[in-house]
């Protein structure tokens, strides 16, 4: 049995929610970073470019505003199943994120991922300045990360499994041995491997021979 590594998306595929229009809803900026976000997941703007202007709209918020979004998050159904399915294989499970690591990091913690990566918030005094620090995890930046995470992991990346609904996981869908479109957004649903609609991540042990 080869040992696989999973890298999923989060917003929309791990979890739920889109994380930044949670934010965006303390802010007062839903409606508008809603629009913006749609149009990014299917490749109608840079992501890069409409990440920077939905992160400006959270310019003033207290960082309490981490706990009470985290407080509305919802684990997708079958993820922990699913993680626990291909840890007991000797496979490892990792996200990489267009999001944010106030939010990832406690979930990625609390299911015990083995690998993650997303973008980080700058605050200042206490309160959101509307900017990000470090590089932005863009669409190019998560298939690099899957290709890091693979050597790490000692498998050839035809023993990878990507999975996301957005236009900003199809470079990793591209390289990875099993792309997976999880609910996903029109761009992808023409190039994943496997269209998943049923909003359920244990049914990727199947596809792996780990169930079923």
């Amino acid at each position: 049995m080869p040992r696989f590594l999973i890298v999923l998306d989060v917003d929309s595929t791990l979890i739920e929610n889109e994380v930044i229009e949670l934010l965006a809803d303390a802010a007062g900026s839903g409606v508008a970073v809603a629009q913006i976000t749609a149009r990014a997941m299917n490749g109608e703007v840079d992501f890069e470019e409409s990440l920077r202007a939905r992160v400006a709209t959270l310019a003033g918020l207290p960082e309490t505003v981490f706990g009470e979004v985290s407080r509305r998050v919802s684990i997708t159904r079958g993820a922990q199943a699913m993680i626990a399915g291909v840890r007991a294989a000797g496979g490892r499970v990792a996200v990489v994120s267009g999001g944010f690591h106030e939010i990832i990091d406690p979930i990625a913690t609390q299911l015990r991922l083995d690998y993650w990566r997303a973008n980080r918030l700058e605050v200042f005094n206490g309160v959101l300045t509307g900017r990000l620090v470090g590089p932005v995890i863009d669409a190019k930046a998560k298939a690099d990360t899957l290709t890091e995470w693979a050597a790490d992991f000692g498998v050839p990346l035809a023993h990878t499994v990507a999975v996301g609904d957005g236009a900003n996981d199809l470079p990793m869908m591209a390289i990875t041995g099993l792309a997976v479109g999880f609910d996903a957004k029109a761009p992808v649903r023409d190039e994943a491997d496997v269209l998943m609609d049923v909003r359920d991540l244990s049914q990727l042990l199947p596809l792996l021979g780990l169930r079923g």
